[in-house]
């Protein structure tokens, strides 16, 4: 098929996360929702209609625990139970407050009391990050079996308050904390309208039909709305990875159609499957094949699927879709694995807005941009070239912050801080953040991620960083392992980005350091922790 614009796809419509449960259920009560590793080696699945009960039986436990209506924290790594958790706190009127297990112990307190959480069910590896403290109540996920049990109990004795729960469109049905690349973690509250309106218009753009690996973490939206409930609303099964070591053995062995990711998964994978070919001696053979066979497309002609088998087989042999987003990312990497034959859907969003605010679709797409916006959203560009939104799935606010959130949310629209254009096929596409930019004495504005992208295309790059010292560009940069501390290397790299631009764009020194830069949860640098004023 052509890359051209094409209908939306039509799908049954949710009011609600308690609808997406029900009526999946009753369409696909036998199919396997879910299916995770087991303790003792083995696997377990969950069908549509286990999903669905075990949220009634765990909802009808809260209730008789006096959780009804609470805000209840959820901390732990990847999990059936975690997700079992987040529906049941919402379907019976609960506030869900995801928390990142990864964050020290002093931030997780700060978190549970911006979130004003009353309980907090938490897996049994962070519970020493825990302080029990101002009537804060801990379950933790190693006794869930036994809170399923109870509330089964009481199903059976005929109490149904919890599944009887209207649920209420606009009140605050999740908190997930932004982690943003410089200031604090904000609250944002997001609504079943919210969420449901993401599911129902985004999933208009891309048709699932086939599993799914999970492999970002259900703290983040990206990671829980799109990554998971969207799977679920298709009808498809999810695969929980519960650690990035297992990563490839779960692809090999699930096999799936799709994957969601943030860039820096892209890029690791991308640096694996080239390390391999240069191990055996063979890139140049390889670039002129991937000519080769990128020529033979362009007049019809399509043998990727059996000339590059074997980087197929590093992502189960099935891989169709990589749906990446979290932060920017290089069109090199589309380009290169839609080579191979796996298509990189770029797209684009915020936590403000549920995420997901644009996405390319499989055959109607433009390398370079974010993707098509969303239907059903307006999408507008400022004076000042912010992108900003309007809808249904922006947020309600900021938790307990107004001031935060009348700075974003102003006569309804959401701004971004993003910078961009919107081209005439209602595509995105990002030049760069407004708090990046760097002003120059001389009164020129530059956006760092321009030189941030042009050098991280450079194989020894892992990660990189663009800023101003005293009017000057810094680049500084993690190199991989073999080019580690290598200045001269760098300083070659340097002029060679260097060519062609204007003075004022270009790079004056490049700074080495042998630790990764600090990352927030999507993975992406934050600024504010690794630019230190210069003494």
């Amino acid at each position: 098929m052509r890359n051209r614009k094409y209908p939306y796809y039509e799908n049954p419509e949710i009011r609600n996360l308690k609808d997406l449960l029900s009526i999946k259920a009753e369409a696909h009560p036998e199919k396997a929702a879910f299916v995770y590793p087991a303790g003792h080696g083995g696997e377990v699945t969950k069908s549509y209609l286990d999903l669905y009960n075990d949220v009634n039986a765990l909802g009808t436990w809260m209730y008789a625990s006096k959780l009804q209506g609470r805000n209840i924290a959820i901390i732990g790594e990847n999990s059936y139970e975690w997700i079992v958790t987040f529906f049941a706190v919402i379907n019976g009127g609960g506030v869900a407050v995801a928390i990142d297990k990864g964050l020290p112990e002093d931030e997780i307190q700060i978190l549970l009391k911006k979130g004003d959480c009353d309980a907090v069910m938490v897996s049994g590896a962070y519970k020493k990050k825990i302080r029990k403290k101002g009537g804060l109540r801990i379950y933790c996920m190693e006794d869930f079996q036994a809170y399923l049990e109870e509330g089964r109990g009481l199903l059976n004795k005929g109490r149904t308050d919890f599944r009887k729960y209207n649920v209420q469109s606009d009140k605050t049905a999740a908190i997930l904390f932004t982690s943003g690349t410089s200031g604090f973690s904000k609250g944002v509250e997001l609504t079943n309208r919210n969420i449901a309106f993401e599911i129902n218009n985004t999933c208009k753009l891309f048709r699932l039909d086939g599993n799914v690996v999970a492999v970002l973490p259900f703290h983040h939206a990206f990671g829980l709305i799109v990554g998971i409930m969207m799977v679920l609303y298709y009808g498809t099964t999810v695969f929980i990875n519960k650690s990035l070591k297992q990563v490839k053995n779960n692809m090999e062995e699930f096999q799936p159609q799709t994957l969601f990711l943030v860039p820096l998964f892209v890029e690791f994978f991308h640096r694996q499957i080239w390390a391999e070919i240069r191990k055996r001696g063979k890139e140049k053979a390889f670039r002129t094949l991937m000519k080769s066979t990128n020529a033979m497309r362009k007049i019809g002609i399509d043998v990727r699927k059996l000339t590059y088998d074997s980087i197929r087989k590093v992502f189960g042999g099935k891989l169709q879709y990589i749906i990446c987003g979290g932060a920017p990312l290089d069109p090199m990497y589309v380009k290169e694995f839609r080579a191979w034959g796996i298509e990189i859907l770029n797209g684009y969003g915020t936590t403000e807005c549920s995420p997901c605010t644009a996405v390319n679709r499989p055959h109607h797409f433009l390398d370079g941009s974010v993707g098509q916006i969303v239907p059903g959203i307006d999408a507008r560009i400022t004076d000042e070239g912010e992108v900003v939104f309007r809808g249904d799935l922006v947020m309600k606010g900021y938790y307990n912050d107004p001031e935060a959130t009348d700075q974003v949310l102003i006569d309804g629209w959401y701004h971004t801080g993003d910078l961009g254009h919107i081209t005439d096929d209602g595509f995105i596409v990002l030049t760069g953040r407004k708090k990046n930019l760097i002003i120059l004495s001389n009164g020129e504005n530059i956006s760092p991620e321009e030189l941030e992208m042009d050098l991280a295309r450079d194989e020894a790059v892992r990660e990189v960083l663009v800023y101003d010292e005293q009017s000057k560009i810094i680049a500084e940069i993690f190199p991989d392992e073999e080019h580690l501390g290598d200045q001269a290397y760098f300083d070659a790299l340097k002029d060679k980005v260097n060519k062609g631009r204007p003075l004022y764009k270009q790079i004056v020194r490049v700074k080495l350091r042998d630790v990764e830069f600090i990352k927030n949860a999507s993975m992406k640098i934050v600024r504010h922790k690794n630019i230190f004023p210069q003494q």
